[in-house]
């Protein structure tokens, strides 16, 4: 059950000191990618970093980094325990999300990280992380429909949710290639509470950002990685500025090409478990905004040599189904509907069946093979036969890439299987 609100997480970590700073960063898509470019510049110069994301990939600590390293397991669960312990004894009742918060929290206070780089959990206003006060600079990504029963059923009372992280004093870094309606909300509540000043960044080059692609080349990264980039080296420069640390922005961005964040536009080997030479794309786009960026990547990069695409799917309970297929599916496409398993440290995340996937396939009306499948493992062994080495897609949910992760590592014996 995800209950949102300040009150438990602020019992939780009332009597302890975080002397750290934070780049927080909310919106619906690019927010992960965002923080992994912006702990790795950091990272690049020097800065003790830590980086709180979710959910987690594989194992519940690897959310977790210290340093561009997940952090120990072994420290994690002695944290996790002292701040359960604390949740009973206070009788705090605080839910699974707040307590792994608290736990982060926790850890970077510990491991004496000097910034750290914080992913909104759910919305902004309500979510656990705003107990950061004083944050060095927000940042909002783009902002979409997604959970919708917690967040309002309007772009604009989600953008008023995700705009809760703005501070009086505090500049915030905004995508501008959100619709009018959700800017005008951003821009009217900085107003109100005085936050800023506000970096708007677009999608095209003018003076504010060439200097930025003088050193990186354009080319190597999707048009909504362009607009994350930017968005994270200005969120970058805004933290380095409030804490007069004596460091040059440019030589920092030399970190962004060589950051990883897995399960995004990712070719991946299977070949550990189904023998298939050719990579797989990996991706978690689990709403309508990031399947259509993912539906068009495919169509550009995928489809050029070979129409049709084999889809391995499972989506979260909740979602909009013949949206988000409609936005990937193409006629003479062949789909294995699967389901991913339990997700630890969150119970109320469940799968739809692959039955359901199948009816909404079908209601699509276009000629696709489509096929329900009962887990990950046989899903990627059915659809390397039936792909007969053409392209293959994993998608519809980030606890299903989770659950490929496992699985390979299951296969393969190596601990870090994200970047196989």
């Amino acid at each position: 059950m995800i209950e949102l609100g300040l009150a438990r997480i602020s019992l939780l970590l009332q009597n302890t000191v975080l002397p750290w700073r934070a780049i927080h960063v909310a919106g619906t898509n690019g927010k992960g990618s965002v923080c992994a470019y912006a702990s790795a510049m950091l990272t690049a110069g020097k800065v003790r970093c830590g980086r709180f994301t979710s959910p987690h990939l594989i194992d519940r600590w690897d959310c977790i980094t210290i340093d561009e390293r997940t952090v120990d397991e072994k420290v994690f669960r002695e944290v996790e325990a002292l701040v359960q312990a604390r949740d009973k004894r206070e009788g705090i009742r605080a839910s699974k999300f707040e307590l792994l918060t608290a736990t982060a929290f926790e850890i970077f206070a510990r491991e004496k990280i000097e910034i750290g780089v914080v992913e909104v959990g759910l919305g902004g206003r309500h979510d656990a992380t705003n107990i950061l006060r004083r944050p060095l600079v927000t940042v909002i990504t783009k902002i979409g429909k997604d959970h919708e029963t917690f967040l309002g059923n309007s772009v604009e009372e989600i953008a008023n949710q995700k705009a809760g992280i703005m501070k009086e004093g505090v500049p915030c870094v905004i995508d501008a290639t959100n619709s009018s309606e959700i800017l005008r909300v951003l821009e009217n509540y900085a107003k109100e509470i005085q936050a800023g000043p506000l970096v708007c960044i677009s999608d095209y080059v003018d003076d504010s950002n060439s200097w930025i692609w003088n050193v990186l080349s354009r080319e190597n990264f999707e048009a909504h990685q362009q607009i994350n980039v930017c968005l994270a080296i200005y969120a970058v420069k805004s933290a380095l500025e409030r804490t007069h640390l004596p460091l040059e922005i440019l030589p920092l961005l030399q970190a962004i090409p060589k950051t990883l964040w897995p399960g995004r536009l990712q070719y991946l080997s299977i070949k550990e478990i189904t023998d298939r030479e050719p990579h797989v794309l990996l991706d978690g786009a689990h709403n309508a905004q990031s399947a259509e960026v993912l539906g068009s990547y495919v169509d550009a990069n995928l489809r050029r040599n070979c129409s049709s695409v084999t889809w391995v799917l499972a989506f979260s309970k909740g979602k909009g189904l013949r949206e988000l297929l409609s936005c990937l599916v193409r006629p003479g496409d062949t789909i294995l509907a699967s389901r991913f398993g339990p997700v630890d440290g969150m119970p109320w995340v469940q799968s739809v069946e692959a039955e359901e996937i199948l009816g909404a396939v079908g209601a699509l009306d276009i000629p696709v093979q489509a096929h329900g499948v009962t887990d990950i493992e046989h899903a990627l062994c059915w659809a390397t036969q039936m792909s007969n080495n053409g392209p293959l897609v994993v998608a519809g949910s980030l606890y299903q890439v989770s659950d490929v992760f496992r699985l390979l590592r299951r296969h393969s014996g190596a601990k870090n299987v994200s970047q196989v």
